[in-house]
Formats: structure tokens, sequence, C-alpha cells
């Protein structure tokens, strides 16, 4: 690993994390160039084929000097942030000045100025800029992940939210992963298209925990909360506001039905099946 930006065509954010991780892993198994754009190239993963490069969204020359002469981009957002919409707006004006030639942007199912979860609309946002910004994108609109459907029961084994009878249609990331791959390997058919990648059923989170009870043998059930007895529940946390609003509005927009829709699109751009929560939980134990 080197900390110069290399000739690879493909570029990709977020290897150091569980999604970024696993495109990176498949593009090195597949055998294709890419450099890695990470905040520290100690922590890079060691991959055949793959450069280290230091660039952090937020600066905005560094990530121009990294991302140069690069013809794809993997987009992975940037973590949950007070400024995250600013660094996502500096990293793709970089992008744009770097000329690079196709950005593949994650971004949140239904992202839209007026979405119940609250950090949708920070992707919406992020994605008009792209579509201000003249670069050939392509948006994968991922929904919940179904490998962190585990992590929504406390150690007693409750789900505690406001989603009422709401259904989610969680996503796992190697579906993710498999459909970025897919994208970035060829990206011609791709260009201005928005994929809204769902699981293949949408689930009430009392059928979730059945789900996870079943497959981990852990009895898990779930608690209807209010939405003020949701906010008084994670006050303890002391998080600041607008990260208590994304907690919460993860689970309105669930009661809302805003998660709840089953899309052909991981089957489209990956040729298998979205596959099933009982399977990802199971295949992580």
């Amino acid at each position: 690993m080197t900390e110069q930006p290399s000739g690879a065509a493909i570029a990709v954010t977020g290897s150091t994390g569980n999604l970024g991780g696993r495109v990176a892993r498949r593009l090195a198994a597949g055998g294709v160039a890419q450099r890695l754009l990470v905040r520290d190239t100690t922590r890079a993963p060691e991959l055949p084929g793959a450069t280290a490069v230091v660039a952090d969204y937020g600066d905005r020359e560094a990530v121009r000097a990294a991302l140069a002469g690069a013809e794809r981009v993997l987009m992975v957002s940037a973590p949950e942030t007070a400024d995250r919409v600013d660094l996502h707006r500096s990293f793709v004006d970089a992008a744009a000045e770097a000329g690079v030639g196709h950005l593949v942007y994650i971004s949140f199912y239904g992202a839209a100025p007026d979405a119940v979860f609250t950090l949708a609309r920070d992707h919406f946002t992020t994605e008009e800029h792209i579509r201000a910004s003249g670069l050939p994108h392509t948006f994968l609109r991922d929904n919940m992940y179904a490998d962190f459907m585990p992590m929504l029961a406390g150690e007693d084994g409750v789900i505690r939210g406001p989603a009422g009878d709401g259904r989610v249609a969680a996503v796992a990331l190697d579906d993710i992963a498999d459909a970025a791959v897919a994208v970035l390997r060829d990206t011609a058919p791709h260009v201005g298209a928005t994929y809204e990648l769902t699981g293949p059923r949408a689930l009430t989170l009392d059928e979730v925990a059945a789900v996870l009870s079943d497959a981990t043998g852990r009895a898990v059930s779930y608690h209807r909360e209010t939405v003020d007895e949701a906010y008084r529940s994670r006050a303890p946390y002391n998080a600041p506001d607008w990260l208590l609003d994304a907690w919460v509005s993860t689970y309105t927009a669930i009661a809302e039905g805003q998660l709840a829709g089953v899309t052909d699109d991981v089957r489209r751009l990956t040729g298998h099946p979205a596959t099933p929560l009982a399977e990802v939980v199971r295949a992580a134990r």
C-alpha cells in the first residue's frame, strides 16, 4: 500500500467499513485494480491490486488529488454527523473538479425532501447536489440493513420503538455490495439510474423479532413505544437533538409505511434474488 494515487480506474470510499469493505474485497477478488480513499492508510484493508490514498471527505484538495484520473467512484455516505451534508457536497465538488467519469452514490430508500426518516432527507439533498454537479451518476438507495436488525434489540431482547404495525424491507449488506460492484464494473447501462435496494419481504417488527428468535435461539420481542416514550427512553444517551430525531424517525418511517416497498432491483443488478433476513442472521452467527 502507498499513499499516492494509482492509475486504477475505480476508486472506493468506506473500505474500512461494513459496506465499502465488502465492495473492495469483491473487486479485488475479481482482479480489478482500485484505489481506496481512507483517512488512515494503516487501517485500509490489504488487498491485491489496491492502493490506499489519504483523502478525508472534508478535505476538498486531497479528495480532488486522490480522484485524479478515476473513471468510476463509489461514494459511501459519510458517518452520521451534524455536518454530513456539507462533507458530501465537498466530496462531490472535488469529484467534479477531478473529472471523475461516473459517481455511484450509496443513498437511502425513499430519499426525499419530506421523508419521515430525517437522514433520508440529507441523502436527497446530496443526490440533488450530485445532479447539479453534472457528474454522470447512479444512486443505490438501500433500505435498512438486514445485518443490523439484531442490534435493534436491547440487552433484554426487546426491540423498542414507535413503528406500530408498519413494515420494513431490510436488505442484506452483501446484496448491496453485489449491486454496487455490478454497477461499478459496467456503468454505461446505469447512467442517471436510481435503484431502490430492498430485501425480498417487508416485515413488521413483530415478525422481525420472530425471525431473530428463531435464527439466534435468543428470545426477542417487540414493544410498541409512543413517540414521546421513544424520546424519553433514548434521553439517557445525551445525544444531540438531530441524532435523537434520526433514531426515533427510523421507527416512525416504518410506521408511516415509507420503508415497506419491495423491489426487484437486487435481482436486476446482481442476477440473484435478495437474501431473506433469516439467512442473513444465521450466516452472521
